[in-house]
């Protein structure tokens, strides 16, 4: 199943530097190179995203909400889990300054502003990194596809350390 994913996770690493590419030429008022195809990046994160949601589901079955993103990051390096929580907060905080800085403009007619490019690319950034992360993750750690038992046999959640049923002791 893993090598299936590497085409989707490559993707999304491509996806995410183009993302970033956009953004920082976004911030800087330099129009993309290609001008209206950096709209397909918005299209290319379903590619991506459907792939990585179904797999997430996958490995996450029996995890509690709080857990998913625990359990769903466990097979990526510390670094990469933060590096994707500094850029999902950049993505939250890029879009409330985007929709504050967005209501004062006049609305584009044909292309579409830098602003306007700099508000989706942030999202973009947020999903392709989510994705690379989420299917790097399932690459690398194959044994979150098979499930957890305790010693007698019950399933249990991944990032549990006791098990619900019996109170045994995980390792």
């Amino acid at each position: 199943m893993q090598i299936i994913l590497y085409p989707f996770m490559i993707a999304a690493g491509i996806g995410f530097a183009l993302s970033v590419m956009a953004h920082l030429l976004a911030l800087a008022g330099i129009e993309p190179p290609g001008g209206s195809l950096v709209w397909d990046l918005h299209a290319g994160i379903f590619v991506v995203w459907i792939p990585a949601v179904i797999v997430s589901m996958r490995t996450t079955r029996f995890s509690g909400r709080k857990d998913f993103w625990k359990v769903a990051l466990s097979g990526c390096p510390v670094w990469m889990r933060r590096v994707f929580y500094v850029i999902f907060a950049y993505a939250i905080i890029n879009f409330i300054l985007f929709a504050i800085t967005a209501a004062n403009e006049p609305r584009p007619h044909g292309e579409a502003s830098a602003s306007m490019i700099r508000g989706f690319s942030g999202h973009w950034m947020a999903f392709y990194s989510a994705a690379f992360a989420i299917l790097y993750s399932a690459i690398h750690a194959p044994y979150l596809f098979q499930d957890r038992k305790c010693r007698n046999g019950h399933v249990v959640d991944p990032a549990a350390h006791f098990c619900p049923a019996c109170g045994e002791a995980l390792p």
